[in-house]
């Protein structure tokens, strides 16, 4: 029986884990008759520490996603003849969990109107509705949201502000703690845009999020899902890689798509540096990694490609 057979929502995992536990019951007594107590224990052991495995071991879609903002200066790109390839993209490839970067809240709004999603995260300018989001949206049948918070990416990163040398814009950072209701584990997703002009504030920001990913999550799993703005070999990502794993070189399957994850809506460019990461921590398995580069007639849905993983926790 694979993972992907016994996708669940909480309560038929709970009535199928009781019917098998029922099911060994009776196979132990008949097992139990033939070859005595001690040799039945064992089976049943082994039998349930298999069916424990297997409802651990259920895998999701994670994925980071630039949506870029609604600019109606980018005409036949702006967001109004994007969204529903958009929201095509996220059924499609049925993601579980996005950290997304950049949209404002009727971009926002757009996608958490999608049946079975929900999402965290606030504007960047006022903290509240205002400015860019680092949202980040989840699917209700599959996770239970436990908390969330925003920080800025800044000394101060209590209050909006921009960090250092950057000049143009406040960043922020999103995150939610979540229970797999396929397993009853707690993890932490973390979406963030960083700076895409201060050399200073992409190095310091990287540091800024592995010291509060440290606050927030503790020991506990936690993954994060962004728009870096800087290639791996950077020093950004080479810090944040003294704490957390490259989900692209931890797949146990080869990598699917381009290296590169910027596109600028031109279905010629390059695709060659990659800027759009999603990182773990040590307890995650990578079954699955992908840039996508799916288009709508011959458009893409974002200047950015969406990066997906297929996760599990070990």
């Amino acid at each position: 029986m694979s993972a992907d057979s016994l996708l669940p929502l909480r309560h038929a995992i709970a009535q199928r884990f009781a019917t098998e536990a029922t099911q060994a019951d009776g196979r132990l007594e008949t097992h139990r008759r033939r070859v005595g107590g001690p040799a039945a224990m064992r089976w049943l052991a082994v039998l349930l520490l298999g069916l424990s495995q297997v409802v651990q071991a259920q895998p999701f879609n994670a994925a980071t996603y630039n949506l870029r903002l609604n600019l109606a200066s980018d005409g036949p790109n702006a967001w109004p003849h994007r969204r529903d390839a958009v929201r095509a993209l996220i059924r499609h490839h049925e993601i579980d969990l996005l950290g997304t970067q950049e949209g404002l809240i009727d971009q926002i709004e757009d996608l958490a109107a999608m049946p079975g999603l929900a999402r965290v995260g606030v504007g960047r300018d006022d903290g509240k509705r205002g400015g860019e989001h680092a949202a980040i949206f989840f699917r209700t049948e599959r996770f239970t949201l436990l908390a969330t918070g925003d920080f800025w990416l800044s000394p101060t990163p209590e209050v909006p502000g921009k960090g250092w040398d950057a000049r143009c814009c406040n960043r922020l950072a999103s995150w939610a703690k979540l229970r797999d209701l396929a397993n009853g584990r707690v993890f932490f997703a973390f979406s963030v845009h960083f700076d895409h002009e201060g050399v200073v504030a992409r190095r310091e920001s990287a540091r800024l999020m592995l010291r509060k990913m440290r606050e927030i999550a503790g020991e506990a799993p936690a993954l994060l899902l962004g728009d870096l703005n800087a290639t791996p070999e950077s020093e950004p990502v080479q810090i944040l890689l003294t704490g957390l794993r490259d989900a692209r070189t931890l797949s146990q399957t080869p990598p699917y798509g381009p290296v590169g994850t910027f596109n600028g809506f031109k279905l010629d460019a390059p695709l060659l540096e990659r800027i759009d990461y999603v990182l773990l921590s040590p307890q995650w398995r990578v079954l699955r990694y992908a840039a996508l580069t799916d288009t709508v007639d011959a458009r893409f849905p974002s200047d950015h490609l969406p990066v997906v993983t297929r996760l599990s926790l070990e």
